[in-house]
């Protein structure tokens, strides 16, 4: 039966979304494929718009080699900024470098630090976000912008609602997140109780190289290194 003032194209909207099913599911299975043999790694967020010249950079930089010299490969979103700071640090520790690359209108193509075999795109944030989170041990959160807090926020609902176990979330920079957190513990914790202690405690904020490895490397004294779900 024929439906009456059917929007024009209709119908070849619905076969393009029937399609669209393969093409993401071609995205998860060559993203499992290549990250299920990457070994432990750390993803480092932050923005793309740190220059090179930033302090932030420089800090991305380092974190990165500290976090290389402890063990750990990286993983980024693979663009610039704070992101090509992260690959930079361990491409020179000689370490494990993952760029997790979307396209975007603007501010985003592939940096020079990723290791050529661990250079992944996506079409599709969301798949993109499965394997951040499926294959990091712990998220370095780096100042950055609304794609940096969306990523932060799923970690930490995703912990919270036990759909994946838990790992370090760290926030670098705490000039930058107090702010935050302390809107979240006032506002969020002790104002409307909608969330708990336990929901404030996933999440560690720091300033240094130094910092970052302590509390990964007390985490890890405790929980074994494996996929996240």
């Amino acid at each position: 039966m024929r439906i009456e003032n059917q929007p024009k194209g209709w119908n070849e909207n619905k076969t393009n979304d029937s399609w669209a099913i393969f093409k993401i599911m071609g995205e998860f299975v060559n993203g499992f494929e290549k990250l299920s043999r990457i070994g432990p790694c750390v993803s480092i967020f932050g923005s793309a718009r740190t220059k090179p010249d930033h302090k932030l950079y420089k800090l991305a930089s380092s974190i990165a080699q500290k976090i290389v010299d402890n063990g750990y490969g990286v993983i980024t979103g693979g663009g610039p900024g704070i992101m090509e700071a992260a690959n930079k640090g361990a491409h020179l520790a000689g370490g494990t470098s993952v760029g997790l690359n979307i396209d975007l209108p603007f501010e985003q193509h592939d940096n020079p630090y990723i290791d050529s075999d661990k250079s992944i795109n996506f079409d599709y944030f969301f798949v993109r976000k499965v394997m951040f989170v499926k294959y990091s041990q712990g998220f370095v959160v780096m100042p950055g912008g609304f794609g940096t807090l969306d990523e932060l926020f799923e970690a930490i609902t995703l912990i919270q609602t036990h759909k994946i176990d838990k790992f370090p979330i760290i926030l670098v920079g705490r000039e930058f997140w107090q702010d935050l957190m302390g809107w979240i513990r006032k506002t969020l914790l002790e104002g409307y109780s909608n969330i708990s202690d336990l929901d404030v405690d996933l999440i560690h904020l720091v300033d240094t190289e130094d910092e970052v490895l302590e509390v990964l490397n007390n985490f890890y004294a405790e929980y074994n290194l494996s996929p996240n779900f």
